[in-house]
């Protein structure tokens, strides 16, 4: 590794790579992620602030991506040049150069794996964190670009004519009850709103209006304070995923499902034992029925733990898999060119390694094979794939 040869192949592929990564990471960012965080109403300033927080959770599919086109252009270059038919002349083994390639997906690989065990996970929660400290200026901002806020998970709807500074013109709020059904209708000459993070309730303060309530009453108010809860997506942890968790939050979160799938099984082997002594079958039938969904979606929830601890090594290691099939395609079709080098080898991956990779992920999820099979499938077979290339490419 200490070779003249090593260093240079090994220098030029990080430049590439650095270049690249750069390039690829902020034009996702500035034409998906940013884009979409514009549409809902995310100021300039809460952007600015998040996007150091969205980069990391970017670089597991900008890498591997990165990493395919350094060793495409570079080892393409090495053939278009003929400087791999002269190292072959001069008596060094072709996988001399191929070194520096499996080196650099070593490290993305273990760098990819850092970002899922730990980084991504942490930059989530702090992006949470951001997003519910400035809540009250993220509601405003919603109100102030769409006129509205409203989500059918939310027990309420609100609607202004326009926001001046902290003051809501005009503004409508509806609520709804259990069963969906609006049962009052404020309207007030304006409003302004609070966030009251230790109770996680919104206070709508509204001044001048009137309110109908849904049994046709309807009165005058001056000043009137309506609480309500906050949007769940702003402050609950229990709406988490499982990418938003540490690898130690992963395995706490699997056991605690799978002991509360045993407790329930325990719990409908005690039921059934006294289903007789109960008066009311039709109840027990019902409450039997409830045991056995609960037992079902415990399992599916310890289940999907599984699969993303399964998941997150296999896709970094995809770099590694990606540098073994890269690297032989790359000296075989000796393109220099950027364009071509990288969808020739890019394309036969998206094609062959992403599909499997998500289909399988998706039949790990329901539990129809074996979770490790599914899930290390697609880089088994590009593992494969590569090391009969790589043999091909080092024995001609």
């Amino acid at each position: 590794m200490g070779t003249l040869l090593f260093r240079m192949v090994l220098v030029e592929l990080v430049r590439v790579f650095i270049v690249a990564l750069i390039a690829i990471t902020m034009i996702l960012l500035l034409a998906g992620i940013v884009t979409e965080a514009g549409q809902h109403g995310l100021a300039p300033r809460q952007i600015l602030a998040a996007i150091p927080l969205l980069i990391p959770s970017t670089l597991p599919y900008t890498i591997p991506a990165t990493t395919l086109f350094a060793v495409c252009v570079v080892y393409g270059r090495l053939s278009q040049d003929n400087e791999i038919l002269a190292i072959r002349a001069a008596g060094i083994n072709v996988f001399e150069v191929i070194k520096p390639g499996l080196v650099l997906g070593c490290a993305m690989s273990l760098m990819t794996m850092v970002l899922y065990f730990q980084i991504i996970p942490v930059t989530h929660a702090m992006l949470r964190a951001l997003v519910f400290h400035d809540a009250e200026e993220l509601l405003y901002s919603m109100l102030g670009k769409q006129g509205t806020l409203s989500h059918a998970n939310l027990p309420y709807a609100m609607i202004v004519k326009g926001v001046q500074g902290r003051k809501l013109i005009h503004p409508t709020f509806k609520r709804r009850d259990a069963k969906g059904d609006i049962d009052l209708v404020a309207q007030a000459r304006e409003a302004d709103l609070r966030v009251n993070l230790a109770k996680g309730q919104l206070l709508i303060h509204m001044r001048h209006g009137t309110a109908s309530f849904q049994d046709g009453s309807r009165g005058y108010f001056e000043d009137r304070v309506w609480e309500v809860p906050l949007p769940s997506n702003l402050s609950s942890e229990t709406s988490k995923r499982a990418r938003d968790l540490t690898w130690q939050e992963i395995l706490q979160k699997k056991e605690e499902w799978i002991q509360s799938s045993k407790k329930t099984a325990q719990e409908m082997v005690e039921f059934t034992h006294k289903q007789g002594e109960v008066a009311d079958k039709a109840q027990a039938d019902a409450h039997l029925k409830n045991l056995v969904q609960r037992e079902k979606y415990e399992i599916q929830q310890a289940l999907f733990m599984d699969v993303e601890l399964l998941m997150r090594p296999a896709l970094s290691l995809g770099c590694m898999g990606f540098i073994l099939v890269g690297a032989p395609i790359g000296i075989w079709l000796s393109k220099s060119d950027y364009l071509s080098a990288f969808i020739t080898c890019f394309l036969p991956i998206v094609l062959v390694y992403y599909p499997l990779m998500l289909c399988g992920t998706g039949m790990a999820k329901e539990g129809k094979l074996d979770p490790l099979m599914l899930v290390w499938g697609a880089d088994i077979v590009l593992a494969l794939v590569g090391s009969c290339f790589l043999l091909k490419l080092c024995r001609t």
